[in-house]
């Protein structure tokens, strides 16, 4: 990993107060330091060692990307308890993910079933992104947001906001219309 990958989380992540923190204390990075190692592996050709590297990456960060995942230059995955990164899943450079993040399949076939995530992506906390889609080049998606449509470049996908209801019966009554 260069200096490159952590000078971007310096300027992403304003708590992060210099290297040292960053490499002793940020899951994403050992995350990611895992997944090159078994993804190295996996293009090797060895079987089952680079699994198990991220089965063992998983249960130390709560990160779990596959190995056969692509992942570009300064991935930047914050706070990335509950992060699923799917086989088939390719992202591009300086994106950053937030904790809860599914990129996820929708199929059971032996194909490309995963997203692809162009560069300059940011996704929210708890976004599902799910199936063979594209999320072009500087999209955000925010927090919740289940996608499962591509997402031109420079667009921003968000997910309905949460509001408060005035009485209870006005809950009652919204809860009935919508079950």
């Amino acid at each position: 990993m260069k200096i490159e990958f952590f000078e971007n989380i310096k300027q992403k992540d304003p708590a992060a107060k210099n290297y040292l923190e960053i490499i002793l204390c940020y899951p994403g990075v050992h995350a990611l330091f895992f997944h090159r190692f078994a993804h190295f592996l996996d293009k090797a050709g060895i079987p089952v060692l680079p699994r198990l590297i991220a089965h063992l990456s998983r249960i130390f960060t709560g990160i779990e990307i596959h190995p056969k995942a692509k992942i570009g230059k300064n991935l930047f995955i914050d706070h990335g308890f509950g992060v699923v990164v799917g086989e088939t899943c390719e992202i591009g450079n300086n994106v950053t993910i937030y904790q809860g993040v599914t990129l996820g399949g929708r199929s059971t076939q032996k194909t490309k079933r995963h997203p692809t995530i162009c560069d300059d992506v940011v996704i929210g906390a708890g976004a599902k992104i799910l199936g063979p889609i594209v999320i072009g080049k500087g999209a955000k998606i925010g927090a919740g947001a289940i996608v499962i449509k591509d997402l031109e470049s420079n667009k921003v996908m968000v997910a309905d906001v949460a509001r408060e209801m005035k009485s209870m019966s006005e809950e009652i009554e919204y809860y009935s219309l919508v079950l």
